[in-house]
């Protein structure tokens, strides 16, 4: 998956013309245009959103979201569009990418010893990308010409996801100055560090915590250089870093701020996916028993979680019932409990929970995909599609919905509306050619009205200029 982010970036900038870049006569201005920085980012997250590393679980991400959203809202570039999304890799890491995307790694949300702590580590990406850090290092380095850019934002890309990646594409580059390009990344990191401090304090967030995971990193890649966590290497510890950091800090004001709910969940969400289902079971059995949590509330999420995936139906409904009495109005909650009665063979208490969940929640999308699954198994596929279309226009875009948006379609023997929105799922997955082939198969079904027709029609012009446009690139 990285492999092919870092051909993207090389093809999509060794292949860019000297005169469509922006008039560099003005020092303050930058290589990249803001709209080019969202080009080059959108491309590469198409990538990463067809690898297998790319975690599409609905709970955590919408949780990173939130989180990095709440930040976002306090920072100097509140107009910024991000979009946060989450890595499927046990390393403490995160980077920015161009045009506002910001990935975590699942092992830096599990490892954060505080939700300050993870919301310190968003803050300085959210740093990185208002401060305009990778269009920056371009006009550093704008007299290299193409070729050299092209090497630069190859170990950029690469540096924000495997160090060793990172190595790789600046041997290979053509660019000679290598030590002058990582100075100017550390100066980056300050920076980010500055802008972070001022977006968490302002966030309500413990600002103490960024000094503290720092340190914390700090020492562990001291002791365990050849395997430190990842976080360590991608974005460089230095005892001036830190330093300058504790100084800021000790200047704002100290605030205790007890983890979320969401936080505490999301964390044993991800513990129970990286383990067997029983050895999960066990572990959350451990921390209820010998009473090792201050809550209950996240150990009983995770060990219901976890019986539901090792498949012990009737456990789980039992600590289910129990969860809810706890937690009542938690959508995480409400989406789990809702996935053992439909597990348990209770259809209809499955539909009620969703529908209770979606009307308080209308936002989550764990609980509209339920919801939607559930009453295309209950053969609803009407109101499944009323739901899904209602989301379409509430959410950003996502794939998923498009899919149950179309398997809605396909129950109904729409089949030109099925196609369709195949086809923007398809888009949304990257794959552009899949998208036209979907519309093609649609238009010749031998449904659909004079409007319906004339939308596909137009969106499959829409999609084969921006082929032959992405073919004549290459």
């Amino acid at each position: 998956m990285r492999f092919s982010i870092l051909l993207l970036a090389a093809m999509l900038l060794g292949t860019a013309q000297a005169d469509t870049l922006p008039n560099l006569g003005d020092p303050a201005q930058v290589v990249l245009s803001a709209q080019q920085e969202k080009q080059l980012g959108e491309a590469i997250m198409r990538e990463i959103r067809a690898s297998s590393f790319y975690l599409d679980d609905p709970q955590v991400v919408d949780y990173v979201n939130a989180l990095g959203y709440r930040l976002v809202a306090h920072s100097s570039d509140a107009a910024q569009a991000f979009e946060f999304f989450v890595i499927n890799e046990p390393s403490i890491n995160a980077f920015a990418l161009p045009g506002g995307f910001i990935g975590v790694h699942t092992g830096l949300i599990v490892n954060a010893q505080s939700e300050s702590e993870l919301a310190a580590v968003l803050a300085h990406e959210i740093g990185h990308v208002t401060q305009r850090h990778i269009a920056r290092l371009f006009q550093q380095q704008k007299q290299a010409g193409l070729a050299s850019l092209a090497g630069i934002a190859l170990a950029i890309l690469a540096a924000r996801s495997s160090p060793d990646l990172a190595n790789a594409a600046l041997a290979g580059s053509q660019y000679a100055t290598t030590q002058t390009q990582l100075n100017f990344t550390r100066d980056n990191e300050r920076e980010a560090d500055r802008v972070g401090l001022q977006v968490l304090e302002r966030s309500g967030f413990d600002p103490y915590a960024m000094p503290l995971f720092l340190e914390r990193l700090q020492r562990a890649y001291r002791l365990y250089e050849t395997n430190a966590p990842s976080y360590a290497r991608t974005h460089p510890l230095t005892y001036e870093r830190i330093a300058d950091v504790q100084s800021r800090v000790e200047t704002m004001r100290y605030r205790q701020v007890p983890d979320s709910l969401d936080f505490q969940l999301v964390r044993a969400r991800l513990q129970v996916m990286g383990s067997a289902p029983r050895d999960a079971v066990e572990r959350f059995d451990d921390i209820l028993r010998e009473k090792k949590t201050v809550s209950e509330i996240p150990a009983r999420y995770g060990l219901t979680l976890a019986l539901l995936e090792a498949k012990n139906l009737e456990r789980a409904q039992r600590e289910a019932a129990l969860l809810r009495q706890e937690a009542p109005n938690d959508p995480m909650v409400l989406g789990l409990v809702a996935r053992v009665r439909a597990a348990s063979g209770d259809p209809n208490g499955a539909l009620a929970l969703y529908a209770e969940g979606v009307k308080r929640f209308p936002r989550r999308r764990a609980l509209i995909f339920g919801y939607a699954e559930a009453l295309l198994d209950a053969r609803q596929p009407q109101a499944a599609l009323q739901v899904t279309t209602d989301a379409i226009r509430l959410l950003p875009p996502d794939a998923r919905l498009y899919r149950l948006q179309a398997q809605s379609y396909a129950a109904m023997g729409q089949r030109l509306q099925q196609h369709r929105a195949q086809a923007e799922a398809y888009l949304l997955m990257g794959s552009l050619r899949a998208a036209i082939e979907q519309l093609q198969i649609g238009l010749k079904s031998g449904d659909g009205d004079y409007f319906e027709l004339s939308s596909a029609e137009a969106r499959l012009r829409e999609l084969t200029a921006l082929d032959i446009e992405s073919r004549r690139r290459r």
